[in-house]
């Protein structure tokens, strides 16, 4: 494994000394011991084919063995063995489990949609979370799930089928106009939003970070702000929103929320996920209330990612 300045001296340098001006030393360190470790496959256990019961008597009859998650009773950390293993599975190919990060599970755990609600996944793809909201509605309700790109659309429908998630239409369009095309017509509506990626930074991968600059991160601030005005266009009012990243600047979390609740009238909620080490959002020159949103820095089991819930007043 790399050393800490070995990492260091990887990474882009704007990058790095945006970490040491938002957190102090002995976080960076931990961040990059973060960027440094080759996580552990994650997975959750898909409700409407399946249950976590036979999944585990099944892993231990094949010698899998794994971790329950404490704040997601069908979540599995697996310990033995890594993805390509996995996919050669018939719970595989058939749509009884699903290989995802475990901080991709936190928005739609925090979002907390019910069987009958209308709910819209505004940047959907893979179909990740989609597929999870599905299965936390027990596939009972309403899901439209967008993506703009026509090739990742494709993803998108072959996942939300392979995992029968019946409930699910695939919009493939613009999600800045999807708030004015459909005004007010969800009861949730989650914006896990286009973003630099920054929490998914693997020192064993070159191209997880080779793209980033700080003109990419200016760039998508503006398209974020688009997208959660067009996620509270097309939410009800008193309905929710929740707004996650998979990155780690202010700039694409704390901004557009301290931005979202002074532009849109949004209010920011309490996330009731008791997650160790999910660190409170900063909220120093911005709404106070933004230090309600959460951020999870990358380790061994967890991609680094922030959290938002919102309400429409």
């Amino acid at each position: 494994m790399p050393s800490i300045t070995e990492t260091k001296n990887r990474l882009p340098k704007e990058f790095v000394e945006n970490l040491y001006t938002m957190f102090s030393p002995g976080v960076v360190d931990n961040i990059f011991r973060g960027i440094q470790e080759k996580r552990y496959t994650t997975l959750r256990v898909n409700t409407i084919k399946y249950n976590i019961q036979d999944l585990m008597k099944y892993f231990k009859e094949i010698n899998i063995k794994f971790e329950r998650v404490l704040w997601y009773k069908d979540a599995l950390v697996i310990k033995n063995a890594g993805e390509k293993e996995l996919q050669q599975l018939e719970i595989y190919k058939k749509g009884y489990i699903y290989l995802q990060s475990l901080s991709s599970m936190v928005p739609p755990l925090v979002l907390n949609p019910k069987e009958g609600e209308k709910v819209l996944d505004l940047t959907a793809a893979p179909g990740s979370k989609t597929t999870q909201i599905s299965c936390l509605m027990n596939n009972k309700g309403y899901i439209m799930a967008n993506e703009l790109d026509k090739i990742r659309c494709e993803r998108l429908r072959h996942n939300v089928e392979t995992q029968g998630a019946t409930i699910v239409d695939v919009l493939c369009g613009r999600g800045e106009k999807v708030g004015e095309q459909h005004k007010e017509q969800f009861d949730k509506v989650l914006l896990d939003t286009p973003c630099s990626g920054e929490g998914r930074f693997t020192i064993y991968n070159v191209q997880s970070y080779k793209t980033w600059s700080t003109k990419t991160v200016n760039d998508l601030v503006k398209m974020q702000k688009k997208l959660i005005k067009s996620a509270f266009d097309a939410l009800k009012p008193g309905g929710t929103l929740v707004y996650s990243t998979c990155t780690l600047n202010k700039e694409e979390n704390e901004n557009i929320l301290d931005w979202a609740i002074k532009n849109l009238g949004l209010k920011i909620l309490d996330i009731d996920l008791e997650i160790k080490d999910a660190l409170p959002a900063f909220n120093e020159n911005m709404d106070k209330n933004v230090n309600k949103a959460i951020r999870l820095l990358p380790s061994k089991s967890m991609e680094g990612f922030f959290v938002s819930k919102l309400k429409k007043v």
